[in-house]
């Protein structure tokens, strides 16, 4: 399994899947509920494969930091999402000991540990997937 068709919509909790495109947008199912939603093309929506996070030289992508998060964790849960966020930046900190604290904020450690916790148990986010996904370009 991949995160290249995994999305976050803007105002809806979680994590989808893309399942299908249509002409007006695209449905999308729930890795919370697996319940599928109709989503306009004028909603706000952002492909996992294609988020970075900042480090003080460059971007690092976000499924390089899942890894990382995998490789620390054994590929078991990893910490909640919602601990103080002294714990979060610590911990984000083991992850990617480079990220750049003035551009990446509590809220967005949050969000990603979050979305691991979310993926992790329905097998996106495993070593090996991650390894695939490193050696698939993403598309332009």
């Amino acid at each position: 399994m991949s995160i290249q068709k995994i999305l976050a919509v803007s105002g809806k909790p979680g994590l989808y899947e893309l399942k299908i495109q249509t002409r007006t947008g695209f449905v999308a199912e729930s890795l919370l509920d697996g319940k599928k939603i109709t989503v306009g093309m004028r909603a706000n929506v952002s492909l996992l494969s294609e988020i970075a996070v900042y480090t003080y030289s460059e971007e690092v992508r976000l499924a390089e930091v899942l890894k990382a998060i995998a490789t620390k964790e054994n590929d078991g849960p990893a910490i909640s999402h919602k601990e103080d966020d002294a714990t979060l930046k610590a911990y984000f900190r083991e992850i990617l000991p480079e990220f750049d604290e003035d551009r990446v904020y509590t809220s967005d450690i949050k969000k990603i540990i979050n979305w691991y916790n979310l993926l992790q148990p329905k097998g996106f986010v495993t070593l090996e997937a991650l390894s695939k996904e490193e050696d698939t370009p993403a598309a332009e």
